[in-house]
């Protein structure tokens, strides 16, 4: 397991990314995969930037697993700003035209559509939100 606690600022989700990278690069990890990780740390840790710590900012962890059977890889961000369950809201229709949509809610969409399991949780003070990609089958 790695882990990295950083400032949550939008500026620093570059230097989320190239960590979360790292670990994937020693997984051999494909390049899907990999594509579909990088849009969800942009959407969780940029949630993270924006709205926890809202007008302050404070510090966020990432923290990188690799589960054996089947091989997969889980990225846990764990934060201690306003509590917040993003899967409690409902998912967008996306039947609708673009116009006739609520605004928000399509990262989060997105992040749930694309990893094979999300979960959140509020324990001890802290926004604990983890993703889920198998890398293989």
């Amino acid at each position: 397991m790695k882990e990295l606690t950083i400032a949550a600022t939008v500026e620093n989700i570059e230097t989320v990314t190239a960590f979360v990278e790292e670990q994937l690069e020693a997984l051999d990890c494909p390049v899907k995969a990999r594509m579909q990780i990088n849009i969800a740390i942009d959407e969780l840790f940029g949630n993270i930037a924006h709205y926890a710590y809202n007008p302050d900012v404070g510090e966020a962890t990432v923290r990188v697993e690799v589960v054996e059977e089947p091989l997969s890889v889980v990225i846990t961000f764990i934060d201690k700003g306003v509590p917040y369950d993003p899967l409690a809201a409902a998912d967008p229709d996306t039947s609708l035209p673009a116009e006739e949509r609520a605004l928000g809610g399509l990262g989060i969409f997105m992040v749930k559509k694309s990893m094979d399991e999300v979960t959140y949780r509020y324990e001890n003070g802290s926004n604990i939100l983890s993703i889920r990609k198998k890398l293989r089958s």
